[in-house]
């Protein structure tokens, strides 16, 4: 095996430029979170329409993560590099998408302009988890992307405080009916000139290996690993996702679900179709096209990246139940009112933000002090899975809790999920993955995080309507289970 040339090691400067984006992004991700539901229930949306109005934020990872992964692996645009290009993009329609949202004047053009926000912040965040790997070396992974994950801390707790203080400041936070409070209205604009002011920083401040330097990083063996042959695929296991999906029209059929639960079987179909598309033209010599390229990627990936996508699907179905239905949860049992246009339900939505840029500040602190304690300790799986466990625990314990003061107790222990979350499965993955590939490979991986999140904004509306009508409360018990389940799944892993 050619021994491969190290990269530099990188100082805290460094590793503060290379991640400083991430914290306007989150700005943009926390406002998003913490503000859309309210958004939509101020429009007019019900309980049970929510999580169809969220389905453009996972609809859009899922289409544009894979696609920017792929593309950045292959960009080089001299001086602006690599995988930059696509922050600044990114950067630039996310500010617009936040400058135009509050001026809503239906649900149709605030789902519309959430599907343009959740796509633009996606074209940045995929190429600076790939950054990370880019930049560093294997042995400065895990504090990069604990560095990159205090960084979404603080930007979450930015995002989330917006309109808590706001308020305090005199601002209006109760507008008529059909209309967006100011709190939130000047919010947004707040965040999107942050978000770009973020981004625009790590532009400016870093420096981009070359791809010839790139090639001299990596040793033989990544640069075998990164050849994949998808004319040797058969073709029939792509018919099992094409059934999959139509067995998912059809129970949807037989038992009545909402119909947003047929875009479920449709995916499912549609990578089948894919799928086929691919090996056929790869057989016929037409392997060098991007559709070819991400589904033999998919299929080719390495045995942990296997392992941790199931972690990633019980995870973020958890985080997703929470941002669509804390809001609601928090105004209807905490503060008392489950209707948009009272003060005493905005006093909640101003609660949630307080709640989420605490789990947001745990998770910043935790990312830095208790993650690298505890992996170095027991080892990266078994403290994300005694992380995950904490999660759960927050979670069930909102089941149980009325005072909204207390709930800043299971944001804490929520907050150190989320840290492990963001950065204990990146540690573990980046490491493992051919650098020729670190772009598409965490777009890939990032399907992971937004098929759960498609799951629950499907499928979960169906589920409150049938068994827990009027009654949101449950789907943190929801949460607490899935959050469990992830923390078994990463007891498979040895690392």
């Amino acid at each position: 095996m050619t021994q491969a040339t190290e990269k530099p090691k990188q100082g805290l400067a460094g590793l503060w430029n290379i991640s400083f984006g991430f914290f306007g992004i989150q700005i943009g991700f926390a406002l998003q979170n913490a503000n859309m539901s309210r958004v939509f229930q101020s429009l007019g949306s019900n309980i049970e329409s929510l999580s169809v109005l969220w389905i453009a934020a996972p609809l859009t990872g899922l289409l544009v993560q894979p696609i920017i992964g792929h593309l950045s692996d292959r960009t080089w645009l001299g001086r602006l590099g690599r995988r930059r290009p696509y922050f600044l993009l990114g950067a630039i329609m996310s500010a617009l998408a936040l400058l135009g949202m509050p001026q809503s004047d239906g649900l149709l053009m605030a789902a519309l302009l959430l599907w343009l926000l959740d796509a633009s912040l996606n074209i940045s965040m995929e190429p600076f988890r790939a950054f990370v790997g880019d930049m560093l070396r294997k042995d400065q992974h895990t504090v990069g992307y604990a560095v990159q994950t205090a960084f979404i801390g603080a930007g979450a707790v930015v995002g989330s405080l917006f309109p808590w203080l706001l308020e305090h400041l005199g601002v209006a936070n109760v507008a008529p009916v059909g209309h967006v409070p100011d709190t939130v209205r000047f919010s947004f604009w707040a965040g999107g000139a942050a978000l770009f002011a973020a981004v625009l920083w790590t532009v400016l401040t870093t420096r981009e290996y070359a791809p010839e330097e790139m090639r001299a990083f990596a040793d033989a063996e990544e640069r075998a690993a990164a050849v994949t042959d998808l004319s040797t695929r058969g073709i029939a296991p792509c018919f099992a996702w094409i059934g999959g999906g139509l067995i998912v029209a059809l129970l949807v059929e037989q038992w009545e679900m909402q119909k947003e639960v047929y875009l479920l079987g449709m995916l499912l179909a549609g990578y089948g179709l894919a799928s086929v598309a691919a090996i056929l033209l790869a057989r016929a010599g037409r392997e060098t096209n991007m559709l070819a390229h991400i589904v033999g990627d998919i299929g080719s990936m390495p045995p942990i990246m296997r392992k941790l996508a199931l972690i990633q699907f019980f995870s973020w179905s958890a985080l997703f139940i929470m941002w669509i239905h804390t809001t609601p949860v928090v105004a209807q049992y905490m503060f008392g009112s489950a209707d948009p246009a009272s003060a005493a339900y905005q006093a909640g939505g101003n609660w949630v933000g307080v709640l989420f840029s605490v789990y947001n500040g745990v998770a910043a602190v935790a990312a830095l002090t208790l993650l690298p304690w505890l992996a170095a300790r027991i080892g990266k799986a078994r403290a994300h899975a005694l992380c995950l466990i904490a999660g759960a625990a927050g979670f069930g314990s909102i089941l149980v809790l009325r005072d909204p003061q207390l709930l800043l107790l299971s944001e804490v222990g929520i907050g150190i999920a989320w840290a492990s979350i963001l950065a204990m499965p990146y540690a573990m993955l980046a490491s493992s993955l051919p650098q020729a590939k670190l772009g598409v490979y965490m777009g890939v991986f990032n399907i992971f995080v937004v098929v759960p999140q498609l799951l629950v904004a499907t499928a979960m509306g169906s589920i409150m309507k049938a068994f827990f009508p009027g009654d949101p409360i449950w789907t943190m018990a929801f949460a607490a289970a899935t959050l469990l389940l992830a923390a078994l799944a990463t007891l498979r892993i040895k690392a």
